[in-house]
């Protein structure tokens, strides 16, 4: 079920929240968070559909925040409720503010929508602050959602992430190494219990988990770790390979392919591993399932990449360690 609400008020769209769940039979009892998104008029109807998917698993209430130009004389809020079928087990709200209404601190637009004594979660899936946590709607937030996939410039949005951490704070390009840590955590949990005296990563020049993978080696191993991007004709997308040397040889975890990781150990047989992108539903859904900081990832960010050597110089990292 969809109902427009043009030219309308918070407190209209509140009541005809109520009224929609009473005329369809849709509850809101058992939604468990309302989720936030920050997006441009346009690019709203993915982000939509990847928060529907993901409110399978975490049922809660979406609204989309659009800004309009704030030059239009026209000013005005229109809305648009989605409930059932168009929205997953979600209730998702649509916010498109015109004119003079864009200019009111965002907070004051959603605050009347917000589900009772349920977590706050702000996604921004493209334009994103520089600080997300000094916003207005970001200080309502108990966890704050970027993507540094999607700017202009990646590499420099992943470097600049430590200087504007707070907590709360996370990107999906860490949630997009949720595999890549596991199997290599999982490799390590078995012998030969050697120690790894060196890492060597290697990912696409549009990837800053490469970045947030290095890191999170340095951090973890304590060792140097060379780094480095791809150009687009080597590889197009991603993270590449990643080596662990250790005394009695390399382990090295390498996509040959977009979906497809091979690992190949000292004396074993290499092995093929099912090893896809991650979609945006499966990232988002993650991120919901933990709404307390993330202190590993804050970690990474701010001491982990202090100990990482620019791309391409291990030998600096290891003259850091010492």
């Amino acid at each position: 079920m969809i109902v427009d609400l043009p030219d309308t008020t918070v407190s209209k769209i509140s009541r005809a929240l109520v009224s929609v769940r009473e005329e369809g039979g849709a509850v809101a009892l058992g939604r468990v968070l309302t989720l936030i998104i920050i997006t441009r008029l346009g690019a709203e109807e993915a982000v939509i559909e990847a928060a529907n998917d993901a409110s399978r698993e975490h049922p809660m209430r979406v609204i989309v925040l659009m800004i309009g130009d704030g030059a239009q004389t026209d000013s005005c809020l229109n809305a648009q409720i989605r409930v059932g079928g168009d929205a997953g087990a979600s209730e998702v709200v649509t916010l498109h503010v015109v004119g003079e209404a864009g200019r009111a601190p965002l907070e004051s637009l959603v605050t009347g929508l917000l589900l009772p004594d349920a977590p706050v979660v702000v996604w921004w899936p493209d334009e994103t602050p520089p600080v997300t946590a000094k916003t207005s709607i970001g200080r309502i937030a108990q966890r704050r959602i970027t993507d540094a996939a999607t700017k202009p410039d990646p590499t420099a949005w992943v470097a600049g992430l430590g200087a504007s951490y707070a907590p709360g704070d996370t990107d999906l390009s860490w949630t997009r190494l949720t595999r890549w840590r596991e199997q290599l955590a999982a490799i390590l949990d078995q012998p030969p219990y050697e120690p790894v005296t060196a890492v060597t990563v290697r990912g696409a020049a549009d990837s800053p988990s490469t970045a947030l993978l290095a890191s999170w080696l340095r951090l973890a191993l304590d060792v140097p770790v060379d780094w480095a991007y791809l150009p687009a004709e080597e590889w197009p997308h991603g993270i590449k390979s990643v080596s662990l040397h250790r005394d009695s040889g390399d382990i090295v975890l390498e996509r040959p392919s977009s979906d497809v990781a091979i690992l190949t150990q000292p004396e074993q047989p290499s092995h093929d591993l099912a090893f896809p992108r991650r979609t945006l539903r499966e990232c988002l859904a993650e991120e919901l399932r933990r709404l307390d900081p993330d202190v590993l990832y804050g970690r990474v960010i701010t001491e982990g990449w202090e100990l990482l050597a620019p791309p391409g110089n291990a030998k600096a990292q290891d003259e850091t360690r010492r």
